[in-house]
């Protein structure tokens, strides 16, 4: 069993799966789907460690030293894994890169890390990786987990995973004399932030920066009982928060992992897999949402009765409030005849959903915890590893991001920022010594993020410096708050508000694409939101949405007027970082003609 000392003792992450592999021998580790897609198949413990040490023999004998830096373009697969261990056994550290990227941004990667090796999963994520190095010319060597079927394109050499992996179990290197030799101290990885407000910058994280964060998640969750956990891999490996709590963590508690086939297939392998604990994106719990309430919707009738009983119950008692004799019936009712079924769909196991990567609007957590299911809230940066601090099950306060975990200090500068100190925390920005100078100060990692705690000690994050919006009143907006409450609209999928040094508050809106091709069906027109956004009931219904929620903000918070945006935010158009954030400054580009042009319609009357 792991203890937090474990943690402490381990001089690095190669070694801490060594030390696990060894004591769990055969049992199932890693699961990854099948290529028909038929079934799980699991790799062991054992079979992922000779694996490793395999790859690590072959990576050196390429020429992989101490020290270089190695590009990992793949999809979460149990290769993933195997590949980051590998070239952390050689001492050299991992480059993430998001299965999104462009031929640019891999050119952005290859050319600021150096990395002259690549390992590569699919064809189709090779294509663009391999424009980019023959543009760059500094990539050397590219590894194809999959078949690719050239030895050489352009003057890089093409090897097969498979291949390296057979060539490294007849080498003789001493991987874990080269381990023995790696401390805390050292890096580990590479991991470029997903740039929400501009180029992605390379963050520098060690061993012990990972193996501090993983502590304090085992903090957290033993409350809730570690037993044979079951995790659900969806958010990218190539995210700071996916790879620390979705693999090293799990990895840190004997845990075996599962990776997601996708989006579109999320609520099958909930289903299939049973997880007990998971970690997620806001955007996911709040896709997950807008499905059952439209599910209800349709149905009508006393399930949908049954379901708005639920969530008033279900928020009274967690805010605290008694509950009468006839509600503490009807609440029973409400657990036996809908709880136990929503929760079924979630594999029917869940300890916790932890909830990371941007902020989790109150109203949606409130509502997951009416219908029973456990949704931790936390907050982080990629420059610590990322977890700063998660709510506890014993004292969950969904308006917080919960205290400190073990490891991190917090404090709060007196404009308001808060900064970070700890194992965790980055050694700097790649190649960026005067970024790093201003964002590390005393010893102190300036977050941008504005906060302040509790009379219990919980931290409450009010929003990011450079996101908060300032009208022409001089007034300071929270556009995040607004904007969640906003999509859980069931008319409304996603929103961005905007109203710098403006009167008031505009938005742009994507509507619920089911909602879309309802209405469109409903009312005979195209399901295009050129037509639909020049239907006046189409406009009217989605007013209506904006005014439901505008009852709950003041005066300043008001969403005023809004337009359609032409297409949804995505990874692929760049209005959405990985983590499913919306990207500020990309969608104002878009639609700066068109959001300012609402003020002027407004000031016209129309």
């Amino acid at each position: 069993m792991t203890s937090l000392q474990d943690y402490a003792d381990w001089q690095n992450l190669p070694t801490m799966f060594f030390d696990k592999a060894k004591k769990h021998g055969d049992t199932p580790f890693l699961w990854t789907k099948d290529p028909e897609g038929k079934e799980f198949v699991p790799t062991s413990w054992q079979e992922a460690a000779d694996q490793v040490r395999a790859l690590a023999r072959a990576l050196y004998d390429i020429g992989v030293r101490p020290g270089d830096r190695v590009l990992l373009v793949s999809e979460n697969r149990t290769e993933w894994g195997i590949a980051d261990l590998a070239i952390m056994c050689v001492g050299a550290m991992t480059v993430p890169a998001y299965t999104t990227n462009t031929e640019r941004d891999h050119l952005h990667a290859i050319e600021d890390s150096g990395a002259a090796i690549a390992i590569i999963s699919t064809k189709k994520l090779a294509q663009p990786f391999l424009h980019a190095a023959l543009d760059s010319g500094r990539c050397r060597h590219a590894i194809m987990m999959e078949e690719w079927g050239q030895s050489f394109v352009g003057d890089i050499t093409i090897s097969r995973w498979d291949d390296l992996i057979a060539k490294g179990r007849g080498l003789t290197h001493d991987v874990d004399a080269w381990v023995s030799k790696i401390k805390r101290d050292d890096l580990a990885c590479l991991i470029y932030t997903s740039g929400t407000g501009g180029s992605p910058k390379g963050v520098m994280l060690s061993h012990g920066a990972i193996l501090s964060n993983c502590m304090g998640a085992f903090d957290i969750i033993e409350t809730l009982g570690i037993d044979e956990e079951i995790f659900l891999s969806f958010l990218p490996l190539s995210h700071s928060y996916e790879h620390t709590a979705g693999l090293y963590f799990p990895i840190s508690i004997d845990a075996q992992i599962y990776y997601a086939e996708g989006l579109d297939k999320l609520a099958a392998n909930l289903a299939e897999v049973r997880p007990t604990i998971m970690t997620a994106v806001p955007r996911l719990y709040e896709m997950l949402y807008q499905r059952m309430s439209r599910m209800v919707e349709k149905e009508g009738g006393i399930k949908q009765k049954l379901f708005n009983l639920t969530l008033r119950l279900g928020r009274k008692n967690y805010e605290g409030e008694r509950l009468n004799l006839l509600e503490k019936l009807q609440n029973f009712v409400c657990e036996l005849l809908l709880r136990r079924k929503l929760r079924q769909r979630f594999g029917g196991r869940i300890k916790a959903m932890v909830s990371g990567g941007g902020p989790l609007n109150y109203e949606l957590g409130v509502l997951f915890v009416s219908c029973g299911i456990r949704i931790l809230q936390g907050y982080g940066q990629t420059e610590f590893a990322p977890v700063v601090s998660c709510n506890r099950a014993e004292n969950n306060k969904l308006r917080t991001v919960g205290p400190p975990m073990v490891g991190a200090e917090v404090k709060i500068a007196e404009d308001g920022e808060i900064l970070l100190r700890g194992e965790s925390m980055m050694k700097g920005y790649w190649n960026l010594p005067d970024v790093t100078a201003a964002a590390i100060i005393d010893g102190w990692l300036h977050t941008g993020d504005i906060g302040k705690f509790d009379e219990q000690g919980s931290l409450m994050i009010t929003d990011r410096k450079k996101d908060i919006i300032v009208n022409s009143g001089g007034d300071n907006i929270s556009p995040q708050r607004i904007e969640g409450l906003m999509t859980l609209e069931t008319e409304i999928s996603q929103a961005m508000v905007y109203g710098d040094d403006k009167p008031y508050l505009v938005a742009v809106v994507w509507p619920d694409e089911d909602f879309m091709r309802e209405f469109a069906r409903d009312n005979g027109l195209s399901n295009d939101i050129e037509v639909l956004g020049k239907n006046e009931e189409f406009r009217k219904v989605i007013r209506t949405a904006i005014d439901h929620v505008n009852q709950r903000l003041s005066t300043i918070e008001k969403v005023r007027s809004f337009m359609f945006a032409e297409a949804a935010f995505t990874i692929d158009n760049e209005m959405l970082t990985p983590s499913m954030k919306i990207r500020r400054h990309k969608i104002r580009e878009a639609y700066a003609k068109q959001l300012d042009g609402l003020y002027q319609r407004k000031r016209s009357g129309q």
